[in-house]
């Protein structure tokens, strides 16, 4: 029987913490042995009924020679100090922002705020498993993805790649589940005692763009060119990104649908949906999958792509401990598997 791990979570009440330790909990190799909080002394069950048996002990200074990972499921911002503490003491999987990003510049221009250890971002693994498995594998420090590049970067970078789409004119159109706000999002914003709202926001300027940018570049060795258009829904949970691409000279529909076809073949998580077989948010929810789907355009030059995660699980804590298994040769679908 193979020895189990010991695991801390820290941020472990907002919304990607509980869904963390829901996972982690039924892991067959961990052990959750410290969870961080802004609540100590509470229980978990007032949070969240399902962890009846999980109490917080929050109130003592968390000490990494105890553990052998620590899932960090903090905010951008507030993550570095951490890292800038535990970095080569233990082996950590950050949830946050804060060491998703190449360049000190570009951190700074997207959250418009300082950044504690820049020397710490380039030791960090982008952490896409489909994409960069071999690296994961390796890593000490691993990087989680953000739930919206994660629904854009897994369609678009197997066919970037094999330059059958054009990097340029690439236009991404996006829904999440309010969720994806955060635990501090107002609700009056979508829902009244009337009706449910729906709206656009950060066209063109949000944060997540620079991420995708700097991953699809990685790609391809171009200039990337895209439009990015995010919604929030009335919704809890869920992610949707439609995205519209000028197809390759000699490519067509069928090509595409060949190689992302083999793309889900090779990659336990991600499902390639045929014509008849709907795509929604019920397919996603609560489970670690990423659904890809495809359609013609109108003009055959043309391709539309519709990918959705859940963007607390595929999108944050699902992502984070699959990048784990990888990390320790684990079954990568160990506690994954709805």
């Amino acid at each position: 029987m193979q020895k189990k791990l010991n695991v801390a979570v820290l941020g472990s009440t907002g919304y990607v913490g509980l869904e963390l330790i829901k996972l982690l909990s039924k892991h067959p190799n961990v052990k959750i042995n410290f969870l961080g909080s802004e609540h100590p002394k509470q229980s978990l069950s007032k949070i969240n009924s399902k962890f009846y048996k999980i109490n917080l002990k929050s109130n003592q200074t968390f000490d990494p020679s105890k553990s052998d990972f620590v899932f960090l499921a903090l905010p951008h911002g507030v993550s570095q100090f951490y890292v800038k503490k535990l970095f080569d003491k233990i082996k950590i999987i950050d949830l946050s922002a804060d060491f998703r990003l190449d360049k000190l510049s570009t951190y700074k221009k997207s959250y418009e705020s300082k950044h504690i250890c820049s020397n710490l971002l380039k030791k960090f693994v982008y952490g896409l498993p489909e994409i960069n498995k071999n690296l994961i594998k390796k890593s000490n420090n691993i990087s989680v993805p953000g739930c919206y590049p994660t629904s854009i970067l897994l369609p678009l970078i197997p066919l970037l790649k094999k330059q059958l789409i054009k990097n340029q004119n690439i236009i991404i159109d996006s829904k999440s589940g309010y969720s994806g706000a955060g635990k501090k999002f107002d609700l009056k914003n979508i829902r009244t005692n009337n009706d449910y709202n729906f709206y656009n926001y950060n066209t063109n300027s949000h944060r997540h763009i620079s991420e995708i940018k700097q991953e699809l570049i990685k790609c391809c060795s171009k200039k990337i060119s895209f439009s990015f258009n995010p919604h929030i829904m009335p919704n809890f949970r869920g992610m949707m990104s439609t995205i519209y691409c000028d197809l390759n000279y000699n490519i067509d529909f069928e090509t595409i649908s060949k190689n992302l076809k083999q793309f889900s073949t090779k990659n336990y998580f991600i499902h390639f949906f045929d014509k008849n077989q709907r795509a929604d948010f019920f397919s996603v929810q609560n489970n670690n999958k990423c659904i890809i789907k495809i359609f013609k355009h109108a003009n055959d030059r043309k391709i539309i792509i519709v990918s959705l995660i859940d963007n607390l699980i595929k999108g944050a804590a699902g992502q984070a401990v699959q990048c784990f298994n990888l990390r320790n040769n684990f079954l990568e679908k160990l506690s994954l598997d709805s």
